[in-house]
């Protein structure tokens, strides 16, 4: 004899629908996205590993000025704009979280653009994340790349090309 699934395990038929200013949202959040790409493909790598947001007009780093080491962010506009031309393992060597990073943005904007066209709330999957033990590797990605940052720089060999 075959039971009948209780109403609490069925699925809601309906499909949500994103607002209108959901969909505007999404879509500012993806063009946000999208100009962070840009501007990386508009950088020139820096074969040194670092110093690529210089050409923006953005000073030295101070840290590695005073302490002669990287500091947390050293080499991230080098590392996206790595990865935006497709040079994905030069990315990754020259900061790993960068990467991670560039990975995500990209991300960013093909979700937001989907939402922001198709009204189809994919974020609301975020959810069902456990983002306690997203955030804590997220972090710890991050300081593990900080440590390959330092230890490619005092060997001399955190440049690419």
């Amino acid at each position: 004899m075959q039971t009948a699934v209780p109403i609490i395990y069925t699925p809601d038929p309906t499909l949500p629908v994103e607002s209108a200013t959901g969909r505007i949202g999404a879509l500012i959040i993806s063009m946000a996205a999208l100009a962070v790409l840009i501007t990386a493909t508009l950088l020139p790598p820096s074969p040194t590993g670092v110093g690529t947001h210089q050409r923006m007009g953005f000073p030295a780093c101070a840290w590695m000025a005073t302490t002669g080491l990287p500091c947390p962010t050293c080499g991230m506009t080098t590392s996206f704009s790595h990865f935006v031309r497709g040079n994905w393992i030069a990315s990754l060597y020259v900061q790993p979280m960068g990467f991670v990073l560039a990975m995500l943005t990209g991300i960013v904007f093909w979700a937001g653009l989907y939402i922001a066209l198709t009204a189809r709330p994919i974020h609301r999957q975020l959810r069902q994340l456990p983002m306690v033990w997203l955030i804590g590797a997220f972090m710890a990605t991050g300081i593990a790349a900080w440590g390959w940052k330092i230890f490619i720089h005092l060997r001399g060999i955190d440049g690419w090309g």
